[in-house]
Parts: structure tokens; C-alpha cells; sequence
């Protein structure tokens, strides 16, 4: 049997997509998922609120997949029954991240096999950093829109899609009924890993940003050319370079997280509940 390689230019990622969707429904017995959660910086718990787990399977197990490369990032995939509704839902724990320097396709990944495994919809969320004084650390913001300036795109070929659009007006709605204090913003993407600089943070605002941090706009990408509806959380972990008055580290970003983690948790568990 050949063993199909993402990093095969000369490959689908459609099919290795499938492929891995098939080993999902095989290994968690769940023919199909209506919901796929990536988990970000400090929202790793919000999977335990969810409801009962059917399976976990490392990801480096699953066609395209690997384990993750960033301290605070799970290193599994977990079949989840949601409690408030019986759907299940598919949480991917190993994201990608561009930086990681292994290609669009692999970032990508996780939103073609989301679709593929029967997903309609998936939320997106990240820790970063933030530009707005009254977003202190361990404030949940939701993306309204994006600038991607990574310089690349998860899509292949001559394939035009409208991402007028992109993070959807109705999820928002439904995630401030949950919590009316949430507040949007238009997340920036820098390639990273290094973290922008104070000049940089200062060019993401005047371009009309609010949040900057290095992942979802290209998953968010892939996931609407999928067929996907986009819910988009930012949690502002720190301020932004020139912004906060301190040197940013990572460390920071895992203990804002970890202390915002119950709050959050039970937001996402809220709305994934209504969804």
C-alpha cells in the first residue's frame, strides 16, 4: 500500500486530508464530526468542559500530522461528545505553525482533514499579543478580520476565494450571547518565531490591527476554501511590543494563559454548546 506524503508537491493534500479523516473515524469509531476546535496558547482546557471524550490518538499516528513543536500545545487529537448537544466534536491539538518551517500544507492540515472527517464548522484560537491598553492579559477578544503578512497562502493554483466574509458575523453573535463583554478585533499574522518589534507592532495598528501573534490566518484560509464556518478567539496574553513596558517571553504567554485558563475554558465550552 502507498503511504501518502503531504510533502509531496506532486500529492493532493485533499487526499492525505481523507486519509486522515478515515484514520480518525476509524480509530474513534465516529463516522462523522460536526465540529473541529484548534486550541491555542492557554485554551488547552477548554477540552475537559466539553464532555465525555470517545478517543485520544497521539497525532503523529495520523496521516499529515505531527507532534507539536511549541511548549503549551497538545500532542494528540481527542473525539469529543458534547454534552449539551451529542455532537462531537474534533479537537486538534497539534497545530502547525508556519514558523516551524514545514510548509502551508502542513498548517493547513488540520482544517482539510476538519471538512473531510464531516466538520461544518471549527473554531480557531491563539494566544497573542495585544495593541488596546484595555485588553489586559487574560482578555478573550474575538477576530472580526485579518491581515496576513506571512507572504504565503494555503492555497494551491488558480483558486480564487472570497474571504470578504471570513469570520462569521453569526458565530460572533452567538459567542456574545454567551458572554456580552466580548469585545473583536482584526488579528495580524507576522511569520515569526521571533516576536515583532515595537516599529512593527506600531505598522500592525496603523494598518487597522489590534492583535498580532503567529498562526490562524492561514488555517483560517484553508478552512474557508474547505467549506468551513470560521469563529476566531483571540486570548491577549501580554501587550504588544513598544506597548508593554516589559521584554515579552514565552513563559509569559503560558502563565497568562494558564491563569485566564477557567475563564475561558467555560466560554468556549459555552459556545461550542450552541453551536
Amino acid at each position: 500500500m502507498t503511504t501518502l506524503s503531504i510533502d509531496d508537491p506532486t500529492t493532493d493534500p485533499l487526499d492525505v486530508a481523507a486519509a486522515a479523516a478515515e484514520v480518525i473515524a476509524e480509530r474513534t469509531g465516529v463516522a462523522r464530526h460536526d465540529v473541529a476546535l484548534v486550541l491555542g496558547s492557554g485554551w488547552g482546557g477548554a477540552a475537559d468542559l466539553l464532555g465525555e471524550t470517545v478517543a485520544e490518538i497521539p497525532s503523529a499516528e495520523i496521516p499529515g500530522f505531527t507532534a507539536p513543536a511549541v511548549a503549551g500545545h497538545g500532542a494528540s487529537i481527542r473525539s469529543i461528545r458534547v454534552e449539551a448537544t451529542g455532537k462531537h466534536a474534533l479537537v486538534l491539538g497539534s497545530r502547525t505553525h508556519y514558523y516551524e518551517g514545514r510548509g502551508v500544507r502542513r498548517v493547513a492540515h488540520g482544517m482539510r482533514t476538519a471538512a473531510a472527517a464531516g466538520c461544518s464548522t471549527v473554531i480557531l484560537t491563539n494566544g497573542c499579543g495585544g495593541l488596546d491598553l484595555a485588553w489586559g492579559p487574560g482578555t478573550p477578544v474575538l477576530i472580526s478580520d485579518h491581515i496576513n503578512l506571512t507572504g504565503a497562502s494555503p492555497i494551491e493554483g488558480a483558486n480564487f476565494v472570497d474571504l470578504t466574509d471570513l469570520y462569521s458575523s453569526r458565530l460572533r453573535d452567538l459567542a456574545r450571547e454567551v458572554d456580552s463583554t466580548l469585545d473583536e478585533g482584526v488579528y495580524v499574522q507576522f511569520r515569526g518565531p521571533h516576536y515583532e518589534t515595537p516599529a512593527e507592532v506600531r505598522m500592525a495598528g496603523i494598518m487597522g490591527g489590534s492583535l498580532v501573534g503567529m498562526s490562524t490566518t492561514l488555517e483560517a484560509i484553508a478552512a474557508r476554501q474547505a467549506g468551513l464556518e470560521v469563529l476566531g478567539i483571540s486570548l491577549v496574553t501580554n501587550l504588544a511590543a513598544g506597548i508593554s513596558p516589559t521584554p515579552l517571553s514565552h513563559e509569559e504567554v503560558i502563565e497568562a494563559g494558564q491563569a485566564a485558563g477557567p475563564r475561558i475554558s467555560a466560554l468556549l465550552a459555552n459556545i461550542v454548546g450552541r453551536i
